[in-house]
């Protein structure tokens, strides 16, 4: 299989702590930059069986955006402080390990990749921690997320998950 244009490991490293760092710092609007328009976003809930859904359509997800529109009206919402759930905003600290290339073709790369935030608000500091599988779209200067699967490791949320925390 001859790939055009290879991406190594440190390429893709280094985009992931770039959207990690984007969450922190609370730059909504470059965090945004990084997904296609195309994106699927999503993050399946764990069944009574203890197994994940399989269908954003039809079975319950803990989040679920089919494009970047949806990303954008929750950016908005917490922008704007028509966010509930969000105000005042936590203070996040994204940490990821385990960067994996798990394929790559011509105009994408597969990635898996694990996470663990660190999320302070109102003097409690919460934990939230999973592994992602995500597509990395090749474009022209860099690489756009065209996929992200969001799997969600704690056995108990208090609160309500947003964005940030991921």
């Amino acid at each position: 299989m001859s790939i055009a244009n290879p991406v190594d490991h440190g390429t893709v490293s280094a985009f992931l702590y770039r959207e990690a760092r984007y969450l922190d710092e609370r730059q909504w609007e470059s965090w945004l930059e990084l997904y296609a328009t195309d994106v699927d976003y999503w993050m399946p809930a764990w069944d009574d069986d203890d197994q994940l859904t399989e269908d954003p359509n039809s079975q319950i997800s803990l989040m679920y955006y089919p494009n970047r529109d949806g990303l954008e009206d929750r950016v908005f919402r917490i922008k704007t402080e028509r966010s509930s759930a969000s105000m005042p905003e936590p203070r996040t600290n994204h940490m990821i390990t385990n960067v994996e290339i798990l394929d790559e073709r011509d105009d994408a790369v597969d990635v898996r990749y694990n996470f663990h935030t660190l999320s302070h608000r109102y003097k409690i500091t919460d934990h939230f921690f999973g592994t992602v599988l995500a597509t990395l779209r090749k474009v022209d200067g860099g690489l756009l997320i065209a996929r992200k699967k969001i799997v969600l490791k704690n056995d108990y949320i208090r609160q309500v998950i947003d964005v940030y925390h991921v």
